[in-house]
């Protein structure tokens, strides 16, 4: 029995009939290019296997019913498509919901209700971006369900505005974008500034991305996000005393380094630098795949991390133990954080031949040192947001 026939049984049990159109929306993973993106600079991300799938089937009246197999102890909740602003008693149901309240606003037509069940396979809180998942998928299934004429682009851009407007987080476009317009076996090095983007060939050979959950839900990640972002807002309010920029990432780390001395401001010095040397290392990564170089692309990885740490200070002890533990596990080419920080996952590039070792040594030093297990998962690169046949 597939996942979908098991799906469609629970669906018919939740609902007490049939459902009518199945879709799947993937989580992400950041190859290179972390807290670029709010910062007009590269990200480097790609859709991949894990994600949420929904099944669908039309009503009659105007309530959509949602239901999560992940939270089956909230049940069913009911959204009337007459009242859709923000309401923290509606829960997770906040993140399709802000999906349907802003196509309406932009004038598409949606008026019968729908019954949606949701199942993800993205661990919660590992920081693989569950709820732009949701997002894109929701959006595909009203588009799709209702035959609105939205682009995939557009319906990119909407998740990223349901994020900042809707639910309150101040995130960039990449999570959306990468979830939105992934293709399989291929990263997406995207400039968040224009949105213009190019498929690099994601080819590891015989290694594997290997993510690395924490099992550290990431409380602290939006607030620490928030005040990350305004550091480097400062920052570049400062430059721009004497450079005529719009963007921290406009500069490459040279004429950054020229120019430092105009913040005056240890830390956010720090911060500035960070993203811009990110920046330039998703290009280097970039050029590293593109000419099959693997160890170069791993260092390129190790540098990421170290920035992240010592600069952007957005690691933890729990994500410096596990990525420390699997740079030194041999044949490891390199690891970092991805996502947020403060928790949530780290990815290493493992030869395939090592792979149970790996997960094995890296897991006894993190539990050794942290005090419970890490949990690790293969990730191949696949396709975006669609529905399934």
């Amino acid at each position: 029995m597939t996942i979908i026939d098991t799906l469609e049984k629970k669906f018919e049990t939740v609902f007490n009939k049939q459902s009518e159109g199945n879709y799947f929306s993937p989580g992400r993973i950041n190859l290179i290019g972390e807290h670029t993106d709010y910062n007009g600079g590269n990200v480097f991300p790609a859709s991949i296997t894990i994600g949420t799938y929904g099944l669908v089937a039309k009503r009659d009246d105007q309530i959509f019913r949602f239901y999560s197999d992940n939270f089956p102890e909230k049940g069913i909740i009911s959204i009337d498509l007459n009242e859709l602003d923000y309401d923290k008693e509606d829960d997770w149901t906040n993140y399709p919901k802000g999906v349907i309240k802003f196509l309406k606003e932009s004038g598409h037509v949606i008026e019968q209700g729908l019954d949606v069940f949701f199942y993800g396979t993205i661990p919660n809180g590992a920081g693989l971006s569950s709820s732009a998942s949701i997002e894109l998928l929701m959006g595909l299934i009203l588009t799709d369900e209702f035959h609105l004429d939205v682009a995939m682009l557009d319906l990119v851009k909407l998740g990223k505005k349901v994020e900042n407007d809707y639910i309150g987080v101040n995130s960039g476009i990449m999570d959306q974008f990468a979830i939105g317009m992934g293709k399989k076996d291929q990263a997406i090095l995207l400039n968040t500034n224009t949105l213009e983007y190019e498929l690099v060939p994601a080819n590891f050979l015989n290694n594997v991305i290997v993510i690395m959950n924490t099992n550290k839900r990431r409380e602290l990640a939006d607030s620490k996000y928030n005040e990350r972002r305004g550091e480097c807002e400062e920052a570049l309010r400062r430059l721009q005393t004497e450079l005529a920029i719009k963007e921290l990432c406009e500069l490459d780390v040279a004429t950054f380094e020229a120019h430092q001395e105009l913040i005056a401001d240890p830390v956010l010095i720090k911060r500035a630098k960070h993203a811009i040397s990110e920046n330039e290392r998703t290009l280097l990564a970039k050029q590293a795949l593109v000419a099959g170089d693997l160890e170069e692309f791993g260092l390129l990885l190790n540098a990421s991390h170290n920035s992240l740490k010592e600069d952007y200070e957005v690691t933890g002890i729990e994500l410096d133990t596990l990525v420390k533990a699997a740079q030194e596990v041999e044949g490891v080419l390199g690891a970092r954080m991805t996502g947020a920080g403060f928790g949530g996952c780290g990815i290493a590039l493992v030869p395939k031949a090592i792979v149970e070792t790996f997960k094995e040594k890296v897991n006894e030093v993190y539990e050794k040192e942290i005090g419970y297990s890490a949990d690790f998962y293969e990730a191949s690169i696949d396709n975006g947001t669609r529905k399934l046949s």
